[in-house]
């Protein structure tokens, strides 16, 4: 899955003079949760979370009155608060690298650029949820089953053959190693025909697997 089927490319973007005060209302407005910080051609110099807003905003139990307030936050300036040149991605990369570097740096979303650097699109953790919840077919329902098989080339065609022989129609496929050095397989199928037909699978692929578990709407260990 490749950054640009997912990522949004009609981004809201500030200029690192852009005040605390515009920027917040920005993120309201917009309902946005982070806003890169573009210089004059386009380039990404920085990324404002609106965790970056708060801690720069004053605290409700300051005592300035209202007009030193709004001094203040028409003073502070994006390049006072952004966090400088953020880790980006490009949109031929893909949703799994984003969610890698999401995931081990803690950020919440990347800025997309392009081959010049200027800014394309940007790809958050809910454009990640949402290719999750495409590429798995959840969405679809139907009976996901999980099983362990062996980690070596043909494991998996006795099972695609039993799927076959039972004319169940394949959702989605992920695959993962475990701890012992074996696989896990994740299976969506649509719902069989009856429950006669699914009991008959469930028996056949412990065959050829280890049968972890399997769900349509509540999961059953195996």
């Amino acid at each position: 899955m490749l950054i640009r089927n997912w990522m949004t490319t009609e981004v809201v973007s500030v200029t690192p003079d852009t005040s605390l005060l515009k920027i917040g209302k920005l993120m309201r407005d917009k309902g946005v949760r982070r806003l890169p910080v573009l210089d004059e051609n386009g380039g990404v110099v920085g990324i404002v979370s609106d965790r970056d807003v708060r801690d720069a905003s004053p605290s409700k139990a300051t005592t300035l009155d209202m007009y030193e307030m709004h001094y203040l936050l028409a003073e502070i300036k994006a390049r006072d608060i952004m966090t400088p040149r953020p880790v980006t991605i490009k949109p031929t990369d893909t949703v799994e690298k984003a969610a890698m570097l999401m995931l081990d740096k803690k950020f919440g979303g990347l800025p997309v650029v392009g081959d010049d650097g200027a800014l394309v699109g940007i790809i958050s953790d809910q454009d990640v949820f949402k290719a999750l919840v495409n590429i798995t077919g959840v969405r679809d329902g139907g009976i996901q089953l999980g099983m362990e098989i062996a980690n070596e080339s043909g494991a998996m065609r006795p099972i695609f053959d039993l799927l076959r022989k039972h004319g169940a129609r394949i959702l989605s496929v992920l695959s993962t190693n475990n701890q012992e050095g074996r696989r896990n397989i994740f299976l969506r199928l649509r719902d069989l025909p009856d429950e006669a037909a699914q009991e008959a699978l469930l028996r056949e692929v412990q065959e050829y697997a280890r049968l972890l578990y399997w769900a349509r709407e509540e999961v059953h260990l195996a």
